[in-house]
């Protein structure tokens, strides 16, 4: 496969918003599916202290030549004045997958 899929991170506090993002990425076709996981913890220093916070992390199947787009977008749409962005590689998994995350994110 030419492409390479990535998974793509971002966390918010607002189980709303996180829903925004998800649905939002899939019907642009910047991300082939979006996982929302349950309320999680997340501890983290803010402007000088050590903040806490109930959140939701964002999971985007997407492919390397959609993830600047998506990055854009995420962080057009984000309320935090930092939100997490990271990107995994996906290195392996099966040709039938793979295949559906290149095909649902192709631009029209």
């Amino acid at each position: 496969m030419a492409h390479e899929i990535v998974i793509a991170q971002t966390t918010s506090d607002d189980e709303g918003q996180a829903t925004m993002l998800a649905r939002g990425a899939v019907e642009s076709k910047l991300a082939a599916g979006v996982h929302i996981d349950a309320p999680i913890t997340a501890f983290y220093w803010w402007k000088g202290k050590v903040e806490a916070a109930r959140e939701w992390r964002i999971s985007y199947m997407t492919t390397t030549d959609r993830l600047p787009a998506l990055e854009a977008w995420v962080h057009e749409k984000h309320s935090y004045d930092v939100p997490q962005w990271i990107t995994l590689p996906v290195t392996g998994g099966s040709e039938a997958y793979l295949s559906w995350v290149f095909e649902e994110t192709e631009s029209d």
